[in-house]
C-alpha cells in the first residue's frame, strides 16, 4: 500500500528540524552578522547536498537521472534561490536580531496564510471550510504561545522594521517555494535543492564582498567557538530540513497542505525551549499547543487521498 501522507509527513518533520536550527540560529546571531551567517549556513547546505550525491553515485544511485528540467525550470530554481535565499533569508535573519527571540516567531505566523494565499493565486488551490478551520486553530495556537514581553533592549522602531522585514521575508520565502511547486513533479529533490542554494550564495558572496567589513564577513569561516551553535544549525537547517522541506511540497497534492504543516515548527520551538533553554510551560502555553496539534489533525483528516489504479 503506497503511503499517501509522505509529503504531510516532511512538511511535520521539516517542522520538528526546523524548530531545533531555529534556536541554535538564534544563539550563533549573536556573534555573526545576518548576512555573514546567511552565507555560512547556505556553504554547509551545498557542501553537505555535493556529499550526498556524491556517495548516492558511489551506490550507483543517479539523482542526475531524474533530472527533467528545461531551461525555463533552470531559471525559475534560479530566480526563486536568488528571492527565497539571498534576499528572504537575509532579512529574516536581520528580523531576528532586530525584534529578539521574543518577538520572531510573531512574525513567523505570516507563512501559513501566506502559502494558503499564494498557493490560490499562483496555482489555483481552494482550501476547503475544513482546512480554513484547521489553520485558524493553528495560527491561533501560534499567536497565543508567542505573546511575550517585547525585549527590553529594543526600541519601537526596531521592533516595528524587524517585523516588517520578517514578514516581508516570509513573503518572499513562500512565493520562491510555490512557484517552483510544478517544477518539482519531474525534478530531483537534490538537484532542485542545489540549484536554489548555489543561486542564492553567489549573490551574497558578491555583496559580502563589496561591503566595507568584508574581512570580518568573510571570517565566519575561519573555525571559531561561534561554529558550536552555527554548524548544527547549518546542517540542520539548511541541509536537513531543506530537503523534508522541498519533499513535502513536492509530495503534498496542495502547496497550502505543506504550508499549514509547516506552521507547527512554532509550537514545536515552544517545546524544545522548554525542554533545552529551561523555559517553563504555562498553561497558556499548554492551550496553545493542543490547539495547534488539533488543528493539524484536522487538516490532515480533510486531505483528500488520491485514487489507486491497480
Amino acid at each position: 500500500m503506497e503511503f499517501h501522507w509522505s509529503g504531510e509527513f516532511c512538511a511535520l518533520l521539516t517542522a520538528l528540524i526546523w524548530a531545533f536550527a531555529l534556536i541554535l540560529f538564534r544563539q550563533s546571531g549573536e556573534t555573526i552578522s545576518p548576512l555573514a551567517l546567511n552565507l555560512f549556513k547556505n556553504t554547509v547546505g551545498i557542501t553537505c547536498l555535493t556529499i550526498t550525491s556524491l556517495v548516492l553515485w558511489c551506490f550507483g544511485i543517479y539523482p542526475a537521472a531524474d533530472w527533467h528540467a528545461s531551461m525555463w525550470d533552470v531559471i525559475s530554481l534560479v530566480v526563486s534561490g536568488v528571492i527565497g535565499i539571498a534576499i528572504a533569508d537575509t532579512l529574516f535573519l536581520r528580523a531576528l536580531y532586530l525584534c529578539g527571540v521574543s518577538l520572531i516567531s510573531i512574525v513567523d505566523c505570516s507563512y501559513a496564510p501566506f502559502v494558503l494565499l499564494f498557493a490560490c493565486l499562483q496555482l489555483g488551490e481552494i482550501p476547503s471550510v475544513a482546512q480554513w478551520i484547521g489553520t485558524a486553530m493553528v495560527l491561533g495556537g501560534v499567536l497565543i504561545s508567542s505573546r511575550h514581553a517585547p525585549p527590553r533592549d529594543r526600541t519601537r522602531r526596531q521592533i516595528a522594521t524587524g517585523a516588517a522585514l520578517g514578514t516581508i521575508a516570509m513573503a518572499f520565502m513562500v512565493v520562491s517555494i510555490v512557484a517552483i511547486k510544478p517544477i518539482l513533479s519531474h525534478t530531483s529533490l537534490i538537484g532542485v535543492a542545489l540549484v536554489r542554494l548555489l543561486a542564492g550564495t553567489v549573490p551574497l558572496a558578491v555583496v559580502g564582498s563589496l561591503t566595507a567589513s568584508r574581512k570580518n564577513f568573510w571570517g565566519v569561516f575561519r573555525p571559531s567557538t561561534a561554529w558550536k551553535t552555527a554548524l548544527p544549525a547549518s546542517f540542520l537547517g539548511t541541509y536537513v530540513s531543506v530537503i523534508l522541506w522541498i519533499a513535502g511540497f513536492k509530495y503534498t497534492q496542495q502547496a497550502g497542505v505543506a504550508g499549514i504543516l509547516n506552521q507547527t515548527s512554532v509550537i514545536f520551538a515552544t517545546i524544545l525551549a522548554v525542554v533545552f533553554l529551561k523555559e517553563s510551560m504555562t498553561l497558556r502555553k499548554g492551550v496553545a499547543i493542543a490547539l495547534a496539534f488539533g488543528g493539524v489533525l484536522i487538516v490532515m483528516m480533510n486531505i483528500p487521498v488520491p485514487m489507486v489504479v491497480e
